[in-house]
C-alpha cells in the first residue's frame, strides 16, 4: 500500500492514477492476438476499497487491450477490485499489468468508478501529439 499515488502518476477521477509519462515504452508481447502485438508495462494505482472498470475506448476494440491483477489476460475491458483500506487513512494499491496495442498509438481509455466516468489518453510507444490526437 502507498499513502498517495507516486509523483510520476496523475489522478483520474477519485480512485485511479495512471502514468503521467509522455510516452510509455513498448516491447513485442509475443501474444497471438494482432491487437496485442506490442506491450507497455505499467502499474495501475487504485484507491484501497475501490472497484474500477477500465476499457479500451469505443472504436479501439480491434487495436488495443488492457489488463491488470493476479492473472493478467489482455482484454478490451477489465475490472480491478482493491482490498479495503486498513485504518482511517486512504491508501493506494498498485496492480501489475499494462496495455497492449497493435501499433504505437495515443490510446484512449475509459475508466469508471463510483458511478463516475473519466476518459484518459496514454501515449503507448509514441507521444499523443505525434499520433495527431492530444
Amino acid at each position: 500500500m502507498l499513502p498517495d499515488p507516486p509523483a510520476a502518476y496523475r489522478l483520474v477521477g477519485a480512485d485511479v492514477a495512471v502514468p503521467s509519462a509522455v510516452v510509455l515504452q513498448v516491447a513485442d508481447s509475443g501474444e497471438p492476438d494482432p491487437a496485442a502485438r506490442l506491450f507497455a508495462k505499467w502499474g495501475l494505482v487504485v484507491r484501497a476499497g475501490a472497484v474500477v472498470d477500465l476499457q479500451v475506448a469505443p472504436g479501439w476494440e480491434d487495436d488495443a487491450r488492457v489488463g491488470w491483477g493476479p492473472s493478467v489476460e489482455p482484454a478490451v475491458r477489465t475490472q480491478v477490485v482493491a482490498c479495503a483500506p486498513v485504518g482511517d487513512q486512504s491508501r493506494w494499491l498498485v496492480f501489475a499489468g499494462g496495455t497492449w496495442v497493435a501499433r504505437a498509438a495515443c490510446l484512449p481509455l475509459v475508466i469508471r468508478s463510483q458511478g463516475r466516468e473519466a476518459h484518459v489518453r496514454l501515449g503507448i510507444g509514441l507521444p499523443c501529439e505525434v499520433a495527431g490526437t492530444s
